[in-house]
């Protein structure tokens, strides 16, 4: 097969990270014979400096050509602390979602058997937790209106959803379920918010279609203390884009690692895959930063073009590494290993798979959490 990938690195520690992720292509390509072409473009706190547009006309084209796109991370110190900016980094992956049409994000929350030590809750709540996240990618209040008053005294986020866009991502989680545990959680604040009771009046609605699966719903207060309570109660989980944001970033607790969780982003025409972590910039050009949430991130990429013998080896290297103890810090205390190092040692242990590795004994199966 051959793909097209827009790599877009961004800020902070994601060009290294995604350094690492191309590195496993190649070895993919490489095995598999496959052919995969890497174009590179500037977005968020570069692009700016660059041209100051943190999504430049000439990256948004290069995107739209692309079969794929590989990202990085976004966000620098020196807009985070400041509040009077024009312009930050993050407006550049908002707008590049909009422009995609990415509205659904994908991520699994999964706790990998070799490092179920490594979660700061107990190995009892946490061991075998797989579960997946199925956020909104396009509206709610990162995309309403933002009004300050002329006195700068007062501010207004709109938060706005319609049918439509709850619809189409509740019907994607429905279908991800039935490949699953056959369970929907629903996560809202119907009880406050009237745009949370739109989107359960909508999934109950989408939920007779889909006899075969349950669907519950829960607020999010309850949901972010039910999760850390026991994860294990939750297959498919389906929120708002806000809800989603919070949530996925929680279950990286879970799992003991923000770096250690992928994620898809994907609409009609386009697709989009990134670590769920953000710039990371006191660990930027330090080779402390962890390649393996990217990595997965490439491993979903590859299944979403249905290459899903080189994404489980993807995998299987990455569980190579674990069992092996090659990790950076982040996830088993003290190590000697860096990111080039990881990252190197993965791709050099992707092969074909044979009767000897079964990622599903490994609960490592990524396929079952996307519906792509």
């Amino acid at each position: 097969m051959q793909l097209k990938i827009a790599v877009l690195g961004g800020d902070g520690i994601g060009p290294e990270v995604v350094a690492q992720s191309i590195k496993c292509l190649r070895s993919v390509e490489d095995t598999f014979g496959h052919k995969f072409t890497f174009t590179q473009a500037t977005v968020g706190a570069g692009a700016i400096a660059k041209t100051g547009d943190p999504l430049p006309a000439s990256t948004l084209d290069i995107c739209k050509q692309a079969d794929a796109v590989l990202f990085g991370a976004i966000g620098a110190p020196e807009y985070d602390g400041n509040p009077k900016a024009k312009v930050w980094p993050e407006q550049g992956l908002l707008r590049l979602r909009k422009e995609l049409g990415l509205f659904a994000n994908i991520r699994p929350v999964k706790v990998f058997p070799a490092l179920v030590k490594q979660s700061p809750l107990s190995k009892k709540v946490v061991k075998n937790t797989d579960l997946v996240i199925y956020r909104e990618l396009s509206g709610g209040i990162y995309y309403g209106d933002k009004i300050v008053d002329d006195t700068k005294t007062s501010a207004t986020d709109t938060c706005t959803y319609t049918e439509a866009e709850i619809s189409r991502i509740a019907h994607l989680a429905f279908k991800a379920a039935k490949g699953r545990k056959r369970k929907v959680t629903l996560v809202d604040k119907a009880n406050v918010l009237e745009t949370s009771r739109l989107w359960r009046r909508v999934v109950y609605t989408i939920a007779e279609s889909y006899p075969e699966v349950t669907l519950e719903s829960l607020f999010i207060d309850n949901a972010a203390v039910q999760m850390i309570l026991d994860p294990n109660q939750f297959d498919v989980i389906l929120t708002d884009n806000m809800f989603g944001d919070i949530l996925s970033d929680q279950g990286s607790v879970i799992a003991g690692s923000i770096g250690l969780l992928p994620s898809a982003s994907v609409g009609t025409d386009f697709a989009m895959f990134e670590p769920i972590h953000g710039s990371y910039p006191e660990a930027k050009d330090k080779n402390i930063a962890n390649p393996v949430a990217s990595i997965l991130s490439a491993a979903m990429l590859l299944q979403h073009f249905k290459l899903n013998e080189e994404s489980d080896a993807v995998v299987a290297a990455v569980l190579k590494s674990f069992s092996k103890k090659i990790v950076t810090a982040d996830i088993m205390g003290s190590s000697k290993y860096g990111t080039d190092y990881v990252g190197d040692f993965i791709a050099d242990n992707i092969m074909e798979l044979d009767g000897s590795f079964n990622i599903n004994d490994e609960n490592i199966d990524l396929g079952k959490s996307t519906i792509i």
